[in-house]
């Protein structure tokens, strides 16, 4: 599933044609995703002028005139693809519709963006934007791992007494938003810290490190266009190289990267997802 790197990517991509134009029309071409689309969607995007885009968690929000905001969430693989707009001396032209092409926005200047997923774990909603912190999907968040309110303080606050290993405590959307499978376990190894150690045993000094580690990781990733593994893409089709920069992340066998380490990382299973670490450097 493409986490905060790769949907701060996509969100980065379509704002550029998407801000301040009008969605002239929408073509919803079957009735749900993963849940059932909002009533009379194609209707209420109509002639809607697109104020702003924001990502929250790994949801992109669309900011619109009409005071809701459309939500997206491109699940396993979904892809939000840009054609007809001109860059520089380069145009894209508008591709042959595909097979999984459930929704697609008709700008009034000619572009379009098409949310194309083939496993369909996606999904789309609109919510009054002044009530969108109430959404079922957004409301139990926790803060932005890049934002002010995720500190140092926060975060051993929020591991004190807890039981849990620390890769499931980072994988808790209630305590930090956005973080998924790829980057806890890039996290971890900067860290030194094995992904099975209880959160709430691990100093206060170790788990205050673990923030600025978050920040670096998520900003590399970011600029990196995003990992691309199975399904992800750029809006413009291109694919992210944050792949190639693993540490640990799906290496299992491989020779740990760290200078005078003879280990090879390991791969362990946690609440049905694969953990990738180094025995030695990671306690």
């Amino acid at each position: 599933m493409p986490e905060l790197p790769e949907v701060e990517t996509v969100k980065a991509g379509i704002a550029p044609v998407m801000e301040g134009k009008i969605i002239a029309r929408t073509e919803v071409n079957r009735p749900d995703l993963r849940w059932p689309f909002p009533d009379r969607m194609a209707e209420r995007l109509a002639g809607q002028r697109v104020l702003g885009l924001r990502r929250r968690s790994k949801y992109i929000l669309v900011d619109l005139a009409s005071a809701e905001t459309l939500l997206i969430h491109l699940g396993m693989s979904g892809r939000m693809l840009v054609s007809g707009h001109t860059v520089g001396d380069f145009h894209h032209p508008h591709p042959a519709p595909a097979k999984h092409d459930h929704v697609v926005l008709h700008m009034d200047d000619g572009v379009r963006i098409t949310f194309n997923d083939a496993r369909r774990f996606g999904a789309m909603d609109l919510m009054d934007t002044e009530d969108q912190e109430d959404h079922w999907l957004i409301k139990d968040l926790g803060p932005e791992p890049l934002g002010n309110a995720f500190n140092e303080s926060y975060l051993v606050d929020r591991f004190e007494g807890r039981n849990t290993p620390v890769k499931s405590a980072l994988l808790d959307q209630r305590i930090v938003a956005g973080l998924g499978n790829i980057y806890v376990c890039e996290v971890l190894f900067r860290a030194g810290i094995h992904p099975a150690r209880k959160a709430g045993k691990i100093s206060a000094k170790r788990v205050a490190s673990l923030v600025p580690l978050i920040r670096d990781v998520l900003a590399q990733a970011i600029a990196a266009g995003g990992s691309s593994l199975r399904d992800y893409r750029q809006s413009d089709g291109e694919l992210g190289y944050f792949q190639h920069v693993f540490q640990v992340y799906d290496r299992e066998g491989d020779a740990c990267v760290t200078p005078r380490c003879e280990k090879e990382i390991q791969r362990i299973v946690q609440s049905g997802r694969s953990s990738f670490f180094c025995p030695q450097c990671q306690r």
